[in-house]
């Protein structure tokens, strides 16, 4: 592959997947330095990950992959980052894909979903862009047992949290 191919399909992922890598970008990442750091750190994973694409999966999973291995590989560095976590909020200005009005409930889903262990934080944006256990399971390195069972936990602890939420009128 010549580095002009390479450069073209590069171009066009990040075009098109943009929006799948900031999500993990969200949720992995707190304030505008530390996006910025991952996004770069995970571009140039993807960069270098492009000659070794064989087209064996979609293209989506193979970043998502990429971007999550990223993540946990750059939180397990010890960033100072992750000590003092800042609302979701003080992060929205890397995700603004519209001129659409803030929701307060996606807000919420992503400080949730924030502060969940990082196999789970994984998992619960695969399954909210509709992967299969079976491609969660080959992105994460997981049986699709365990993912199930997993996301059937997710479910029930995000419920909780909102049913208390909702309870005490927050």
């Amino acid at each position: 592959m010549t580095e002009k191919e390479q450069e073209e399909i590069f171009g066009q992922w990040l075009k098109a997947y943009k929006a799948l890598l900031f999500k993990v970008v969200r949720v992995y990442a707190f304030d505008t330095d530390d996006q910025d750091d991952l996004f770069q750190e995970i571009s140039i994973q993807m960069w270098k990950s492009i000659p070794q694409f064989k087209k064996e999966s979609k293209v989506s999973t193979w970043l998502y992959r990429i971007a999550i291995n990223t993540a946990l590989n750059w939180k397990r560095k010890g960033k100072k980052h992750f000590e003092g976590r800042k609302e979701v909020s003080e992060a929205e200005h890397i995700l603004r894909l519209s001129a659409e009005e803030k929701d307060e409930r996606l807000d919420w889903l992503y400080t949730e979903i924030s502060k969940l262990n990082p196999v789970d934080k994984s998992l619960t944006l695969l399954l909210l862009d509709g992967y299969s256990y079976k491609e969660m399971s080959n992105i994460l390195g997981l049986s699709e047992s365990n993912v199930g069972v997993r996301i059937n936990r997710i479910k029930k602890h995000l419920i909780n949290r909102s049913e208390k939420l909702n309870t005490h009128g927050i």
